[in-house]
């Protein structure tokens, strides 16, 4: 029978399989782990669920409330609008932003920094001619870099002091981080903005009005007055490949053709599927006299929708035919893009799910998923992080949507201050927060829960929207694996990997065993999720340090910065995922600034773990 040390090891492995195949979100790979090491007696059922209340979750719960109330009260938007450069060299504007995308992370959700940021950086690149994934790539790399700063920068820091408590009894405290956390910052930060952004594949003409989102999957209908009517598919093919646009398919009468003969004509109602740059959509509409497939109003007022906009629906849909006929294929109202946040609900779900006509009154024209095709239909594509969405509708219906589904506007727009006296209280309150944890007075947990509290008391946030603001399975996965890495250290597998490392790759060499752990950890953080990484690698470190006598903090810490260095894969970290869409980047594109990058931070974070954590 295998033994315990084993069991837990074989768990390991299995679910950093799971993580790396992506089959199943890293939570539900969580809680298979926990169930499992449940089942074989590896975690006591009496702490199964000890996890979910484990102060380092109930602080990354209360942190995501509180940086939803700074985004949703227009803090992040004032300073951004008052600290961002006017004017001045490409340089400074880059470096400025990227600096405050670290600093807004410091203390909020990494995450939400990078989508509030993400219009101004696009702004940015049209200013001075760049294209968008050179600023896209420095901002997300920025603000993964200022989660280093403090205790609450990021879940990883978090899970890191949570392990601290079980070998001196206490945890990190807020700015413990900060004397190599704000080091690292500051030389990965000037890396990156004053040579690292050269090496960022250009996927994007300088100087082009707009930014790149990759191929856009578009549903193009033959009208009853189209100029494409009788024309051959080889001929309309021979057309779009102007624009380097493509027939993927055509469906007619609900019949699916994947791979149309080039000599078969068109008839009206025909459903071209067409990929083609954001720009070329209109105009190849407009040579061919194609519409949208979703560029028409229902014949029914849409359902959910109060009584006058069912009026208002109603006589446009009576109008629809002659508007369609006086536009030929034109479309009345403006086109919004907007990119899908890490935790959206509408992540695995498709255009059919979200009743986006009845509910919002808008049009899904065209997803842009950058790094693979889609051939299946345009309302049956599940929807994943990252995607961008072409939709026609009015802003403040297009703006509604965005707020309920969690999705970034790829736009610069306005200043939100909807009450200053609110955007006051909830920056206060977070810096009323930060001051208890970091004074003692309080610990981290207990300081953050009580500004959730202040928020709900003084009425900075709607009650309704609290749990809206918590990412549910970043919780889950936190709270099912603090378990599964506990055990690992009581099942003595831990000690047994330090020691295998020690003895046949370190051989006995401390400095080599520190750096061992940093790359390792770094390695396994661009493959799976950062907090899961911690979780893993911080029983090894503390058992690489028991095993060498010496400080565990200086391995911690490694372990600590490690994690969050995912530079290399746009899976690694949830930033690089949603600038994938929007830079117009490639899988392959990453690592040739991350190299560089993570090399660099390697070399300067030894001798500062060494300086400020001795052994």
């Amino acid at each position: 029978m295998l033994s315990p040390a084993v069991l837990i090891v074989l768990i390991l492995l299995v679910t950093i399989g799971l993580f790396l195949f992506g089959r199943w979100r890293h939570d539900i790979v969580a809680i298979i782990a926990l169930l499992l090491c449940t089942f074989l007696g590896l975690v006591d059922p009496k702490n199964t669920f000890m996890g979910f209340s484990h102060p380092a979750v109930v602080t990354v719960a209360c942190i995501l409330i509180l940086s939803y109330a700074l985004q949703q009260t227009g803090v992040v938007d004032a300073l951004a609008h008052r600290v961002l450069p006017k004017k001045g060299s490409p340089t400074i504007a880059l470096l400025t932003l990227t600096a405050l995308g670290a600093f807004l992370s410091g203390f909020m959700n990494n995450v939400g920094a990078l989508a509030l940021l993400m219009p101004v950086a696009l702004q940015m690149a049209n200013r001075y001619q760049l294209a968008p994934g050179q600023v896209l790539m420095p901002l997300a790399y920025g603000t993964i870099l200022g989660g280093l700063t403090t205790l609450i920068g990021t879940p990883s820091n978090l899970i890191v002091s949570s392990f601290r408590i079980q070998t001196s009894g206490s945890g990190y405290h807020m700015f413990d981080f900060s004397p190599v956390g704000v080091s690292v910052a500051i030389i990965g930060i000037l890396f990156i903005c004053l040579l690292g952004w050269r090496f960022i594949p250009v996927r994007e003409r300088a100087g082009k009005d707009s930014f790149d989102t990759g191929a856009y999957l578009t549903e193009a209908r033959v009208p009853a007055e189209s100029k494409a009517i009788g024309m051959r598919l080889g001929e309309v093919q021979s057309t779009l490949d102007q624009t380097d646009s493509q027939i993927l398919g055509l469906i007619r009468k609900d019949i699916r053709l994947n791979a149309p003969n080039p000599a078969l004509s068109l008839v009206e109602n025909d459903v071209l599927l067409i990929e083609a740059d954001p720009e070329a959509l209109a105009k190849n509409l407009d040579v061919l006299g194609l519409v949208f497939n979703e560029d028409k109003a229902p014949s029914t007022p849409p359902e959910g929708l109060p009584a006058a906009q069912a009026t208002e629906a109603k006589t446009s849909a009576n109008g629809d035919k002659t508007k369609e006929k006086k536009e030929k294929g034109s479309y009345s109202n403006e086109l919004s893009e907007l990119a899908i946040l890490p935790g959206s609900p509408l992540i695995g779900r498709s255009a059919a799910d979200l009743r986006l006509r009845s509910l919002y009154r808008i049009n899904l024209l065209a997803i842009s998923r950058q790094g693979t095709r889609s051939r299946t239909r345009l309302k049956q594509t599940p929807l994943r992080i990252g995607d961008v969405l072409l939709l026609q509708g009015a802003a403040e219906n297009v703006a509604d949507f965005a707020s309920v589904g969690g999705c970034a506007p790829l736009a610069t727009r306005p200043l939100r201050v909807p009450d200053r006296q609110k955007m006051l209280l909830s920056a206060g309150i977070m810096l009323l927060s930060v001051i208890l944890a970091a004074t003692g007075l309080a610990s981290a947990a207990v300081s953050f829960m009580f500004g959730v509290l202040l928020l709900l008391l003084l009425n900075v946030i709607a009650i309704r929207n609290v749990y809206q603001a918590v990412d549910w399975s970043v919780i889950v996965l936190l709270a099912a694996l603090i378990p599964v890495a506990q055990a690992m250290e009581s099942t003595g597998a831990a000690a047994a990997i330090a020691t295998l490392l020690l003895d046949y790759v370190a051989q006995g060499n401390t400095m080599w065993a520190l750096v061992l752990i940093m790359v390792a950890t770094m390695g396994l953080s661009d493959l799976m999720n950062n907090a899961a990484t911690a979780a893993v690698m911080s029983p090894v470190a503390i058992g690489t340090a028991q095993q060498l006598s010496v400080n565990p903090d200086t391995f911690l810490m490694a372990v600590a910065i490690g994690a969050s260095c995912a530079f290399l894969t746009p899976i690694g970290h949830q930033n690089n995922t949603l600038i994938l869409g929007p830079g117009g980047f490639r899988f392959g594109d990453y690592w040739r600034m991350g190299l560089p990058l993570d090399i660099l931070l390697v070399v300067s974070t030894i001798p500062l773990l060494l300086y400020f954590w001795p052994l």
